[in-house]
């Protein structure tokens, strides 16, 4: 798998990301040096940041790092690592791409586990390959990830064998290698695009034509077609040395133990005499602007980017913390900024951002970026910029560096408040930074104690005078991404840097609007509970409300601060007719925009910046309903959210405006320059929507059918009603407090006494063959999609029965398909299924491959098919199917997240809230000859299959 191979900033896309992140709970954010500031605390800010104390970190005579930590979240859980610090950047010309290579090559054969049994021991313990089980490479290391159970000692000494045999025990058979080599060109076959068009024009003038710009993870074709495995050998031999590695255990185990395993199993690999230099390489800078302005016909849309680099400093001391607290505060203030450009009538930008964060090799940046709207590079770009220069003559408020604060604080006391209950997961990937990066990692105890300190202290002026820093005329890069229809309209090179120079012009200070006043303007009357009733083999407790509310309360401790919690009932726009359709389906969306009582969409933000609380209303075809979060402390602030938005919706029109503005953009990019992904789905969702109108892709005039007010008013009609909704409470919950409550913001709710259900709109996937094929695209890459479908007898038994034909079928497609065939890099089966508005069942096949493969691959997977419809499953497969749901199912059982969506979908369906307890009663039903059955029952006569195949090339004179 190929990771962070480019700048995050780089990966965008139309559809942003626009929530700031304030900084993790860890020693630092950004690298930039500063002197010490002046601070009325007595922490010495020249003192090194401190290591985390429960953390085992050692060195072995042969130069090997090891990171050991005890952590019982999840229990008998243990997260391994085996990082490697080579990556992309070492290799020679001869091996582009072998670092990849050789990360493939590790689950290929090694000593102690030849060709494919890494994987399948792995899987018969219950570790997925993939989905647990995985490794990634990227320019500068390589990281081999296994998360394994720790109550079964021959696995989990079986599991640092593997790491040892990764480490310098891989065989690299030729027979091997040329197998894997179809996969690997058909994991850069996936990646190929206009993205990776257009990234290999202007990496090189962004990277400076530094060693970063021409050692992409996925290497060249013709490197990785033509390369001999003894250059596959030199660069494993070269770089996977002990000196150059680094193995962390982090989870549920005896520290001591551990520490005596990897000193016998990793002591024991030699360093080599004479090693190569591991060569740090670097970015150089530039004294003036590189600009790369690069189109594509695959393009959908125009996307400006300015980039400031910098030189990264690694973070050693207190001050340098407390610097990384102040861009955490300086992004989340101009993050918030940006984003209410978005809710204005005229939005200048489809969605745009400024931030400071480390970027690539030895350098951080600050970037700016913005997707113009109707191909407005100048609008779009001079609206971000002038925000950056906003502060920049300005500065922020004291209002927003309050708000910004108590963010900032709230994040941390959350983690804080988790630390004994953070997974290893977290962990383990500080220990990577801490190796390959000198990032240096510290309790969050120390940091929660030092941010109380600090945080008061931190000025709104050296907060301000960040800027001056982040933004300046050296070291600068501009990129400008855009459909290649529109080459002749985008600006010169001069004219982009001349906006960039002027941006500031005849600006006024940012005014802070926000409001004070109560959430409520009239407080609800109570309703009493009337009825109890205890589930009390899931410790569940579930109340009836006088008004007809239903509620269910699982109190956990999985997590210390956490509360999840949702409200549904039937109706839905399935209740709506065509006319009301587009008004019913955006009516939560464009309500929600309006914010809700007094406070409108802006003031709101500010009103609950500080607190845990999320409050989101929906509308689906079947049901209405809330979902949200809070921290216990905040529990009633969400309730009185949620009340407020069941009866006091607020109609902004101007916002409203501006977001279907941008969403009629945003259409009609896609429409002039469809991508083939969007073209294929597209003709899937028609095709199985049975052509119904509620199925077909959004159009930009179907936002024209959009009446706010319509719109207003299904929102009300849906959220009228509570008496037929039931909610749930997952968490750290305590009843007693949590009664109360319940009773005065879901006892208050109206409630007109009628239960409601939803409409059957009748739209089935087609049944018999169906058999499409799409012409889209330039690449030769083609897209494969087998569905099969139909009516299903709802029932635990049978929805078993159909996730364990999904994953045997899926391994076996794995071995056939990708090892044996070397035809994918990866291949998908998966069964869904739902009770309403009738029990069906989908079953789908998906991979992609070359265009001259198709047939012959859709070809395998019907014979694997076959085979399953006459001899069943192998019986190792549906062990290991049975292994991965049971070890599923436990770290399942320990998260709120489960409970919840448990919970609500065995009370809507009408299902037994404690059947997840009989699973091992279902899973026993799995046999060779139910999986034949189900072959026969479920993979049948309603098939329909989808192609996807670059557009044909018309011959010259026809």
């Amino acid at each position: 798998m190929i990771k962070r191979i480019l700048p995050v900033a780089l990966v965008i896309s139309a559809t942003l990301a626009m929530g700031q992140t304030t900084p993790k709970p860890k020693s630092t954010t950004g690298k930039t040096a500063a002197k010490p500031t002046a601070s009325a605390s007595p922490v010495n800010l020249s003192q090194a940041i401190p290591t985390d104390p429960s953390v085992k970190v050692g060195k072995l005579p042969n130069g090997l790092t090891y990171y050991i930590r005890k952590n019982a979240e999840p229990r008998n859980r243990a997260e391994l690592r085996l990082v490697v610090k080579a990556g992309s950047v070492l290799e020679t010309d001869e091996q582009q791409g072998l670092a990849h290579f050789m990360e493939h090559m590790e689950f290929n054969g090694t000593k102690n586990f030849p060709k494919n049994e890494l994987v399948n021991v792995l899987q018969s313990s219950g570790i997925r390959f993939g989905a647990d089980l995985n490794a990634y490479t990227s320019f500068d290391e390589t990281v081999y990830q296994l998360p394994v159970p720790t109550d079964s000692q021959r696995v989990f000494r079986q599991a640092f064998q593997i790491l040892e045999d990764w480490a310098h025990n891989a065989t690299i058979d030729p027979a091997e290698v040329e197998k894997e080599r179809g996969v690997v060109l058909e994991e850069r076959r996936l990646g190929r695009g206009a993205g990776q068009r257009m990234r290999d024009k202007y990496f090189p003038v962004l990277l400076n034509d530094s060693r970063y710009a021409n050692r992409l993870p996925i290497g060249t074709e013709q490197v990785l077609t033509t390369f001999k495995p003894e250059t596959l050998r030199q660069f494993y031999k070269d770089w996977y040395r002990p000196s150059l590695m680094a193995v962390i255990a982090v989870g549920d185990f005896d520290i001591k133990q551990v520490e005596g395993i990897i000193r016998e199993k990793f002591g024991r690999i030699p360093e080599p005499a004479n090693p190569k230099p591991r060569t740090e390489y670097t970015i150089p800078g530039n004294k003036d602007t590189k600009v790369a302005i690069v189109t594509d016909t695959e393009q959908p849309n125009t996307i400006v980017q300015v980039i400031y680099k910098r030189e990264g400093v690694k973070d050693k001391t207190l001050n340098d913390l407390r610097e990384g607290v102040k861009r955490g505060l300086f992004n989340t203030m101009l993050g918030n900024r940006i984003q209410e450009l978005t809710q204005q009538a005229d939005p200048p930008f489809l969605g745009g951002y400024s931030n400071y964060s480390d970027f690539l090799g030895n350098l951080d940046a600050f970037t700016s970026i913005a997707v113009a709207k109707e191909g407005n590079v100048e609008k779009a770009i001079r609206a971000v910029l002038n925000e950056n220069a906003r502060v920049k003559q300005f500065g922020f408020t004291p209002t927003e560096l309050e708000r910004a604060k108590q963010e900032f604080l709230t994040n941390v006391e959350q983690a804080y408040s988790e630390r004994t209950k953070t997974r290893s997961a977290s962990f383990v990937e500080e220990y990577v930074r801490n190796f390959t990066d000198k990032e240096p990692y510290t309790s969050i105890d120390f940091y929660y104690n030092f941010l109380k300190k600090e945080m008061p202290g931190v000025k709104l002026t050296e907060v301000n005078e960040l800027v001056d820093q982040f933004i300046h005329n050296d070291n600068r890069a501009v990129i400008v991404m855009a459909p290649e229809k529109d080459k002749d309209k985008l600006p010169t090179v001069e004219q982009i840097i001349g906006y960039i120079d002027d941006a500031g012009k005849g600006l006024t200070a940012y005014e802070d609007k926000t409001l004070d006043a109560p959430l409520l303007a009239k407080q609800p009357t109570p309703a009493p509970i009337v009825d109890t009733k205890q589930i009390k083999d899931i410790g569940v407790t579930e109340w009836t409300l006088k008004n007809g509310v239903k509620v269910v309360v699982k109190p956990t401790d999985f997590k210390n601060d956490q509360i999840l919690f949702s409200g549904t009932s039937f109706g839905g726009t399935s209740l709506y007719d065509l006319n009301d359709y587009t008004s019913a389906r955006f009516a939560s969306t464009v309500t929600a925009m309006g914010g809700t009582g007094a406070y409108n969409q802006v003031q709101l933000g500010k009103f609950l910046a500080g607190k845990q609380v999320s409050v989101f209303p929906y509308i689906s075809e079947l049901n209405e309903g809330v979902s949200g979060s809070t921290a216990p402390k905040d529990l009633e602030t969400a309730l009185q959210l949620l009340y407020s938005y069941f009866t006091q919706p607020r109609k902004d029109a101007d916002v409203v405006k501006g977001f279907l503005s941008n969403q009629r953009s945003a259409l009609q990019n896609q429409i002039n320059t469809p991508t083939p992904a969007r073209v294929f789905q597209d003709t899937v969702q028609v095709t199985l929507g049975a052509n119904n109108p509620r199925r077909q892709p959004l159009q930009p005039a179907d936002l024209d059918k959009i009446d706010l007010d319509k719109s207003l008013k299904i929102y009300q009609e849906r959220f009228a009603n509570a008496g037929d909704f039931t909610f749930f409470f997952v968490g750290n919950v305590d009843e007693a407090k949590l009664k109360p409550l319940v009773e005065k913001y879901l006892g208050g709710l109206p409630s007109t006494g009628k239960d409601e259900k939803f409409r059957d709109l009748g739209i089935r996937i087609p049944s018999g063959q169906i058999s499409k094929t799409v012409y889209k695209g330039v690449d030769p890459k083609a897209t494969v999609q087998l569905v099969y479908s139909g009516d299903l007898n709802w029932s635990p038994e049978n929805t078993t029965q159909l996730d364990a034909l999904a994953e045997v079928l899926e391994i076996k497609l794995i071995e056939q398909l990708r090892e044996q065939e070397s035809g994918v890099y990866g291949v998908n089966a998966s069964a869904s299924y739902s009770k309403n508005p009738v029990p069906r069942y989908t079953f789908r096949i998906s991979f992609g491959c070359g265009p001259e493969n198709v047939d012959k691959l859709i070809a395998k997977t019907q014979e694997l098919i076959a085979n399953l419809k006459s001899k069943g499953a192998d019986p190792a497969d549906i062990a290991k199917f049975k292994a991965e749901t049971r070890r599923e199912t436990e770290l399942q059982l320990k998260d709120n997240q489960f409970w919840l969506g448990y919970l609500q979908n065995q009370f809507v369906n009408g299902d037994a809230p404690d059947e997840v307890l009989r699973e091992d009663q279902q899973l026993n039903k799995v046999t060779v000859d139910s999986t034949k059955a189900s072959a026969n029952k479920y993979l049948g006569a309603n098939y329909a299959k989808f192609v996807l195949l670059p557009e044909k090339k018309v011959e010259a004179g026809k």
